[in-house]
């Protein structure tokens, strides 16, 4: 890579020490409880110096890996990270600290990962975060096992054997799911019986959606949503949908970055479905402590949406997996949540 690609870091502003050792505590626990990493297995970490926040990552991984092979990725080319990477056998691990998202040409990086069975922790789009959120996302990072695994794996049994279920957005405003839900997949940070071991960090989310798309129907309010750039996108005020028959049939309070996000998902697919219905647990995020990068946010504790035919995890019988190309996450306000006669969601926090 030519020298003038790579930003210079003396440009940056380093978060404070404190915040390498916190995100150092943080990663420790998710190396050692998560992947159940002892020192045994080889490790590799993928980094770059683009943002304050991959810098301080970066030194975060040296003091929890001493024993890993660090490798620059702007000043070496794909095909040396890969050479890097081609001794690794099955358990061993690898970090990705990207300020973006690598790009490896014909390298998909993750996909040949995991077809190794290697474990992978990626930190994608760092640079979206910077300053204070850039601590946001370090507190994220926290990894509470008690509850990840028992509010998440309750949720789950309660979602999985629920008959229809209720989101209470305030004002009047409820979303009906009057159907059974798929099974619900988990992302709490225990990859035992997965088949990938890893993925995106911060994690922190149970997810399905209905059965019969076509029987949720009702009001929901949304405070944020991801706009055409990936970003979190916060309205002055919430915006209402209302749904019928599992579609956005009519949007009020809109406004125009919401109306630009409509359009195109009619202008490509004719009508907007509701499909994700997803239970985030990270108590980092919340309405009023946003960090810019969707799919960071989309852990944030409460309830998100996605607006779009795209999910490729629950096949249905009309629709093609592939043939949907919006998945647009969206947020609820999160006052209740019912699934049954139980609520499960109570003064901003679950209740399992």
């Amino acid at each position: 890579m030519s020298d003038s690609a790579i930003p210079n870091p003396s440009t940056i502003i380093p978060l404070p020490a404190s915040a390498v050792q916190q995100a150092s505590q943080h990663l420790r626990d998710v190396v050692r409880l998560c992947f159940q990493y002892d020192g045994q297995a080889r490790a590799v970490v993928v980094y770059d110096q683009r943002s304050d926040l991959a810098m301080a990552l970066s030194e975060a991984y040296r003091n929890v890996l001493p024993e890993a092979q660090f490798i620059d990725f702007d000043t070496h080319t794909p095909e040396q990270v890969m050479a890097v990477l081609a001794p690794l056998s099955a358990g061993d691990l690898v970090v990705l600290v990207q300020t973006t998202n690598f790009r490896m040409d014909a390298y998909r990086i993750r996909v040949e990962l995991f077809k190794r069975d290697l474990k992978v922790i990626e930190h994608p789009h760092l640079g979206r975060m910077p300053a204070d959120e850039a601590l946001l996302y370090i507190d994220s990072l926290a990894y509470d096992a008690d509850y990840y695994r028992g509010v998440g794996r309750g949720l789950k049994a309660k979602i999985d054997r629920a008959k229809y279920g209720v989101v209470d957005s305030g004002d009047g405003a409820y979303l009906n799911f009057a159907s059974p839900f798929e099974d619900a997949k988990l992302n709490i940070g225990d990859y035992s019986d997965m088949k990938n071991w890893g993925g995106q960090f911060p994690i922190g989310e149970v997810f399905t959606e209905a059965k019969d798309l076509e029987a949720v129907s009702g009001r929901v309010r949304i405070f944020v949503f991801g706009d055409t750039s990936f970003s979190v996108n916060k309205p002055d005020d919430p915006i209402t949908l209302v749904i019928e028959k599992g579609q956005v049939v009519d949007v009020l309070d809109s406004t125009p970055a919401f109306d630009e996000v409509i359009e195109k998902i009619r202008a490509d697919e004719q009508v907007v479905w509701v499909r994700e219905l997803g239970f985030g647990l990270n108590r980092s995020f919340n309405r009023d402590r946003l960090v810019r990068d969707i799919g960071t946010y989309e852990r944030m504790c409460g309830i998100h949406l996605s607006l779009g035919a795209k999910h490729g995890i629950y096949g249905k019988p009309n629709f093609k997996r592939g043939d949907g190309k919006y998945h647009v996450d969206v947020f609820a306000v999160t006052e209740a949540v019912m699934l049954d006669e139980e609520q499960v969601f109570k003064d901003g926090a679950w209740v399992v």
